[in-house]
């Protein structure tokens, strides 16, 4: 492998045809899980997870697709599932595939493989232009109402002016940072609209070569803000240096605006978040077995 070779990209994990494959940007729910392998089976259960997530794409193509990663520059062996989900009711019926019960994996020792207790998931769901009282308008121009007929909430590609061919997701990108913050509860509207200017200067910045979205968090801490930024490889990191080193007006006018109101006391966007409470994860797809 050289310095220069091509990253690996998670829809190499599967058979499935790229217009079957449900990803972070047209999915309506991703689910993040989390385990932490026994060094002693950290090969062996990297390839069992790649099986069984690819037995579960191919049986419910179009309506579930599973990528693996490990996570980078962070703790080792710990494995991360981005499981895409039309709704969150779908993750019922393949409840028992995650879990190694049915499948591939049910004929191994799966179960014995990882450290008890240390599954973990979280529900993420695409923010929607139109939650919570902000805006109605998608930045197309599209009403949110009529941005998909038949869904409650828009998938994420809808966040952004620029179209799904200039945008990175989970099943291209060849490096995921998930960045967790907890704004204060004073604070949960401004604290969205700052996310959502922040992730549209990413993608209007750098098409193609970083993209940023935002999901709000089911079933855990009310408003905690989640973003999943899509890097085309780990130089694209780079990038995104260079582009707030290199804040041009536009940019550097959303980190000095005033976007608290005076009444709540006024202030930038530094005080809208709990202090410590933002943290980044980088996730690197695992290399197909094939």
């Amino acid at each position: 492998m050289t310095m220069d070779a091509a990253p690996v990209q998670a829809r190499q994990q599967t058979s499935v045809s790229a217009e079957a494959l449900l990803h972070s940007t047209n999915a309506g729910v991703v689910v993040k899980r989390t385990a932490q392998l026994k060094q002693a089976h950290r090969a062996e259960g990297r390839r069992i997870a790649l099986t069984q997530a690819e037995f579960v794409n191919a049986k419910y193509a179009g309506e579930a697709t599973v990528f693996v990663f490990d996570e980078a520059f962070g703790q080792r062996d710990r494995l991360h599932w981005f499981i895409h989900l039309r709704s969150l009711a779908g993750l019922r019926a393949i409840a028992a595939l995650l879990d190694g019960d049915e499948g591939p994996a049910a004929e191994t020792d799966w179960q014995d493989m990882f450290v008890d207790g240390s599954f973990e998931e979280t529900a993420l769901i695409p923010q929607g232009w139109g939650m919570y009282g902000t805006d109605e308008v998608l930045p197309d121009g599209t009403r949110v109402a009529d941005a998909a007929p038949g869904l409650r909430v828009p998938p994420a590609q809808q966040q952004t002016a620029i179209g799904p061919e200039e945008t990175v997701n989970s099943s291209n990108a060849g490096l995921i940072i998930h960045r967790v913050a907890q704004p204060r509860y004073a604070f949960r509207a401004e604290a969205r609209m700052f996310a959502r200017r922040i992730t549209e200067s990413i993608n209007t910045r750098l098409p193609g070569i970083a993209s940023s979205f935002l999901y709000e968090e089911a079933f855990g801490p009310a408003d905690r803000t989640h973003w999943l930024i899509h890097m085309k490889s780990e130089n694209a990191y780079y990038d995104l240096i260079d582009m707030h080193m290199r804040m041009d007006d536009e940019v550097r006018d959303i980190y000095l605006d005033e976007i608290i109101a005076p009444e709540k006391g006024g202030g930038t966007w530094s005080r809208i978040f709990v202090e410590g409470s933002m943290g980044d994860v980088a996730c690197a797809p695992l290399p197909s077995l094939t």
